[in-house]
């Protein structure tokens, strides 16, 4: 059946993460269905997307804004009205989507989630993950203009960062406190290891706040 709400997963590695992210998803709503955006190369993950039956796409993997990229292509290539910024690390708890739903008044369309790891997150004052609009997506977009969601920019970390605080001046943001998308990063969930995206953080942070230093002050 048809649904109104595509998840859109960027991959780069960790293809454990394959199953789990669907057997979440599928648990917590039947209106949502999972697009995995991959680069040639990553076979490990391409196999194990193979071995669920889960929907991919193929994009070439770019060295900067490969994250925003994925994101942007994955929007363009669907058609759901509502789009779920995801991640391989997630983990979905029922009643998100619908508690996303009940937020989405007239005007508004970014809705951020519920991370259960991230102060700003809890405090409802940021989102690592958002749900969007396809409708804001399409008329709005970023401060450059239409027909993209993240900025493509930054390293990686900051596209949430500049998506929340674009949406907050054009309000057309809400926060859903019980849409639970949990978050399972190494900084709330010190059982998880450290991989290469996880330990590069940081240095790609120091990129992205510069980037986002440079360009706040066109929603500002």
């Amino acid at each position: 059946m048809p649904v109104d709400c595509v998840v859109l997963v960027p991959m780069l590695g960790r293809a454990h993460r394959v199953r789990p992210l669907l057997e979440s998803l599928h648990a917590s709503t039947a209106d949502a269905r999972a697009l995995f955006i991959c680069h040639h190369g990553d076979t490990a993950v391409l196999r194990a997307i193979g071995a669920e039956g889960a929907e991919h796409m193929m994009v070439n993997r770019v060295p900067i804004g490969d994250y925003a990229r994925k994101i942007n292509l994955g929007y363009r290539a669907t058609t759901e009205p509502l789009i779920f910024l995801g991640a391989s690390d997630l983990h979905f708890h029922p009643g998100w989507l619908e508690a996303c739903r009940a937020v989405l008044a007239p005007g508004v369309g970014v809705v951020g989630t519920n991370d259960l790891g991230s102060p700003r997150v809890m405090a409802g004052e940021h989102s690592t993950h958002s749900l969007v609009t396809r409708e804001y997506a399409d008329r709005y977009g970023t401060v450059d203009g239409p027909g993209q969601i993240y900025c493509e920019a930054y390293p990686h970390e900051y596209v949430d960062d500049e998506l929340v605080g674009t949406a907050k001046h054009r309000d057309a943001w809400a926060f859903a406190f019980d849409a639970r998308v949990e978050h399972l990063h190494p900084n709330w969930h010190p059982e998880i290891p450290m991989d290469e995206t996880y330990r590069g953080q940081q240095r790609r942070m120091l990129v992205g706040r510069r980037v986002f230093n440079r360009r706040r002050h066109r929603w500002t």
